[in-house]
């Protein structure tokens, strides 16, 4: 099974991260931020990952930080369940409409970091949700996942819909990359052997 049970403790934040990357898309979440639980929500649903998501905030007064170090235990339950990434496609991309929006993510799970977010949005504030905190969730995800990710905004006005539509199409899109390929003989998807 392809799994991981990730704590990050700090003296800002609690965080506990329990991944299954071959599940049905169940998600139990629960942080102070009830923005990033959507979120989340959506990211696991449409990414058929079971997922379990527990954080408290100990001294986070705007919750930068308890959203960063979600995003920095899911990133690292993700490297954790991909191992050695033997056999997986690599890559994967999904262009999700919602309602407005329409947003294209496409993402290597090769092993090296990189982040493109090219959104805008319109207001500070989503919720109780910062919404410079989309690009800086991802770019912790990126990072503690050792993925490549790019995110692109076709177009949109309604800033929740963005938001949610990027959550999404990043769940399609890890979804894609995470899915192990018969054909691929046991091998690693790069012409170094390794990643």
């Amino acid at each position: 099974m392809r799994s991981a049970n990730v704590v990050r403790e700090t003296a800002e934040t609690r965080v506990q991260v329990e991944l299954l990357l071959d599940g049905v898309g169940e998600a139990r979440v629960s942080t102070p931020c009830s923005f990033l639980n959507h979120l989340l929500g959506a990211f696991a649903k449409h990414g058929l990952f079971d997922l379990r998501v527990e954080a408290e905030a100990r001294i986070d007064p705007d919750l930068h930080h308890t959203i960063e170090d979600v995003a920095i235990a899911l990133g690292q339950a993700f490297d954790e369940a991909l191992g050695d990434r033997v056999g997986i496609s690599r890559f994967g991309y999904a262009i999700i409409p919602m309602d407005d929006s329409l947003i294209l993510v496409s993402v290597d799970c090769g092993g090296r970091p990189y982040v493109s977010v090219k959104a805008t949005f319109s207001k500070t504030r989503i919720g109780d949700f910062d919404t410079d905190m989309v690009e800086h969730f991802i770019r912790s995800l990126a990072n503690s996942s050792r993925t490549t990710i790019h995110v692109l905004e076709l177009s949109g006005s309604n800033d929740h819909h963005k938001a949610e539509a990027i959550f999404k199409a990043l769940g399609v899109a890890m979804k894609n990359a995470i899915e192990l390929q018969p054909r691929a003989g046991g091998r690693v998807p790069s012409q170094k052997g390794v990643i």
